[in-house]
């Protein structure tokens, strides 16, 4: 191991994103490999915080709407839409990441009249087809949802998809970096057949954005949907984001008339009246503390820019990939990514029969080791995320190294079989 030590450090000496690092709130003596999960915090987020708090909050109350409050939506929608590839006016912030989806599926399916499929993977995100199963035992009966089925596990084949596709189905929706194995779909292609097929497609971006050089406009993309507590580090349960491409604004409904989907909010009007921009898709009020969190992050993200992420992303995983095939798999750990890596998002998946009690082992040494955290994804997959703004290249090879002693000592042993809630 000790060469690939040396590797890392002439490859952190050479890294130009390296100044971002000091922005976070790292631990001297933790490895965070869970950005795909969580992102770490901004210092900057902790004085934001205190000051909307104490200061906008806590003095100037009420006023705090037309001070700060209400452009904030939009300031952030602009900030995202750099980062996706897409024009401000295309992009919502706000809600969840999942009732997000509901509304724009359902949008779809009321709009492609005379079309009842719904095509997705079985890949896709669990959430995702909770949704959409959701919609068609509530209200959309007459449809029905066909998964494109993994051949190895891994990916899919735009043969897959362009098979499944038809003259009947209204919407094609996928994770556009796959959440267990980090397999990366090729966007343009994807949006292409299903275009071909009189098919719409709305993408999760929830593993992609902030780590993966997005280009919404520029493929066509017709929907998309998003969290922006993973990679954009806007900190737990942060508000997600939409993204509907101009032209099929005026087409698409949001299913829940609500308050801030409406044209004049504050007229009070007890008719409803919806927005005829992307402001159509809002519902409640805006979560305020939720969503101001989420700009130091961005500011981050876009300050670095998506191709430099890009870029080192692609190193650490390639440079963690090779260590893991010349290490780890000889231990008997195999590989559940895609080896290539333009097919592969800002994760590494390895799978090992004892996968949940070595990545216990991991998180809470017993030996003065550091603490290294990635998750564990079932049924024996250790999830590895390589957030470019703060990790190293040699916390990769730290971790290899700490794997393979836990191994080698069973030191995994110590930990029962049973899983908690959180993986």
């Amino acid at each position: 191991m000790q060469h690939y030590f040396e590797k890392a450090r002439t490859l952190d000496q050479a890294d130009k994103l390296a100044r971002f690092r000091k922005a976070f709130a790292n631990q001297a003596h933790l490895i965070y490999l869970d950005g795909n999960s969580l992102g770490q915090m901004p210092l900057a987020t902790k004085d934001l915080m205190n000051q909307l708090v104490a200061e906008q909050w806590g003095k100037r109350l009420i006023r705090g709407w037309n001070e700060h409050w209400m452009e904030l939506p939009a300031r952030l929608a602009a900030k995202i839409a750099q980062l996706v590839g897409a024009q401000k006016d295309e992009i919502f912030v706000g809600d969840s990441t999942s009732l997000n989806l509901y509304k724009l599926a359902f949008a779809v399916l009321s709009a492609q009249k005379g079309r009842t499929k719904i095509v997705s993977d079985d890949l896709n995100f669990p959430t995702d087809l909770y949704v959409l199963q959701g919609l068609i035992q509530q209200q959309f009966q007459q449809h029905r949802l066909e998964l494109i089925q993994s051949q190895d596990g891994i990916s899919i084949g735009e043969e897959q998809i362009e098979q499944l596709l038809d003259e009947e189905t209204a919407l094609l929706t996928l994770s556009h970096v796959a959440f267990k194995s980090a397999f990366m779909h090729d966007m343009k292609n994807v949006n292409q057949i299903a275009h071909e097929k009189g098919a719409l497609v709305i993408w999760d971006l929830s593993h992609a954005a902030g780590a993966v050089d997005l280009a919404l406009n520029a493929t066509n993309a017709d929907m998309a949907v998003g969290c922006t507590y993973k990679y954009i580090n806007g900190g737990p349960g942060a508000s997600a984001f939409l993204y509907v491409r101009k032209d099929l604004q005026a087409r698409l409904i949001n299913p829940v008339a609500s308050w801030f989907g409406h044209n004049r909010p504050f007229d009070f009007d007890l008719r409803f009246q919806e927005a005829d921009d992307i402001r159509k898709f809002g519902l409640g009020t805006p979560n305020i503390l939720s969503m101001a969190a989420m700009e130091p992050g961005l500011d981050l993200l876009l300050d670095a820019g998506m191709s430099a992420l890009r870029q080192k992303s692609e190193q650490l995983s390639a440079f963690m990939l090779e260590m893991v095939q010349k290490e780890l798999v000889p231990l008997g750990f195999s590989i559940a990514s895609p080896i290539q890596i333009a097919q592969r998002g800002s994760h590494l998946s390895i799978q090992y029969p004892e996968a949940y009690r070595i990545n216990r082992a991991m998180i809470e040494p017993n030996d003065g080791s550091k603490t290294i955290i990635p998750d564990f994804r079932p049924p024996d997959n250790i999830r590895m995320g390589f957030a470019p703004l703060y990790n190293r290249f040699e916390e990769m090879a730290e971790t290899v190294q700490r794997i393979k002693t836990i191994i080698q000592t069973n030191e995994f042993e110590r930990f029962g079989k049973e899983k908690l809630t959180v993986t």
